[in-house]
């Protein structure tokens, strides 16, 4: 399957995403420096990057809700955009699991009251450990404790350790959590940002959901590209992808549409080197459809790998194949009956 040139990619806050599904709009998302909503104030805060909101990062959650339950408190996560290390290093690629957008997707399927979105900025970057509890965490933020994963760093050259946070709460009347490494199984590496992302880059996307504890996905504006898919008959919606570091080849998915149905279909990530050898772009061709999707937010989350990028001969080899691809990823959709996230 291989169709489209090589957009540009535009700024992330330009790209729509999905919409919320309606069970997953009832939580408050807070980003500005004014006072906390009354809907979220006095919370109990799970602190972190959440790059991915992985399996590590559910135990987390599970233990802010369990914590705010008990104290008669919202349950919230403070988090922080952009992530500290693209502030650092802004020249250097970074793949992140979940942008900025699809966090609050996966955030808002997970019970939680609220989202607050920290600026990471040269402020908060030169904030001292201590100013980060007092200043932040109460003054600003009037949280009623935290909890925290067991490699947490905060503060001015990360001085900040778990130790010194909960030292640090207990002074100021904050309650601190701190929940130790999550793995799939005894003896396993834990749960991390990185392992998925290496899994991703091999392809292993099964295994990178296995440690996400949902699919994977990404989301973006459908581009124009040649109409090469139309022509081979497998017509694609295409987005353009910032420093992604999937594996480039066939993959099955299911697709939410601005009217938020989901589709079934089968994407293709890489170069085309049968035509172009151009900048990496998914394509979808989404089963049992026929529409105009450009300028359009659609989420694509990633079922399972079908083979690596390759060039062919020409098109009829292609086509063949395609029509394999196609059959392969409908079997393995069939095979997986879970419903997508995006599902209402």
């Amino acid at each position: 399957m291989s169709s489209g040139d090589e957009p540009a990619v535009p700024p992330a806050a330009s790209v729509p995403g999905p919409s919320l599904p309606a069970r997953a709009q009832r939580f408050t998302i807070y980003r500005a420096d004014e006072p906390v909503p009354p809907a979220i104030a006095g919370a109990i805060a799970a602190i972190g990057n959440f790059d991915g909101v992985h399996l590590g990062h559910r135990a987390l959650i599970a233990a802010v809700r369990e914590t705010a339950r008990a104290a008669g408190r919202p349950a919230v996560v403070l988090t922080f955009e952009p992530h500290p290390r693209a502030y650092f290093a802004p020249h250097l690629p970074m793949f992140r699991l979940t942008d900025a957008p699809a966090k609050e997707i996966v955030f808002a399927h997970l019970g939680l009251d609220g989202l607050i979105v920290r600026r990471f900025d040269a402020t908060l970057a030169g904030t001292g450990a201590r100013d980060f509890v007092e200043g932040l965490l109460v003054r600003d933020l009037g949280v009623a404790g935290v909890v925290i994963g067991h490699d947490f760093h905060f503060g001015r050259g990360r001085e900040g350790t778990p130790a010194l946070l909960a030292e640090l709460c207990a002074e100021v009347g904050l309650s601190c959590r701190i929940i130790p490494p999550v793995a799939l199984s005894e003896g396993a590496a834990p749960v991390s940002s990185s392992a998925i992302r290496a899994a991703l880059a091999e392809g292993a996307v099964a295994r990178a959901n296995a440690l996400l504890g949902y699919r994977w996905f990404v989301s973006g504006a459908v581009r124009h590209g040649d109409k090469r898919g139309r022509t081979l008959g497998y017509p694609t919606a295409n987005v353009a992808l910032s420093d992604c570091g999937l594996a480039h080849g066939i993959y099955a998915v299911r697709v939410r549409l601005p009217d938020g149905a989901v589709k079934d279909g089968v994407a293709s990530y890489g170069r085309r080197p049968t035509f172009d050898d151009g900048a990496p772009l998914l394509e979808v061709n989404l089963f049992d459809f026929s529409g105009d999707l450009y300028g359009q937010g659609i989420a694509v989350e990633f079922l399972d790998f079908i083979r690596g990028e390759e060039r062919f001969d020409g098109a009829e080899a292609l086509i063949a194949r395609m029509h394999l691809d196609a059959a392969e990823a409908r079997r393995i959709i069939a095979g997986d009956p879970v419903p997508s996230m995006f599902a209402a």
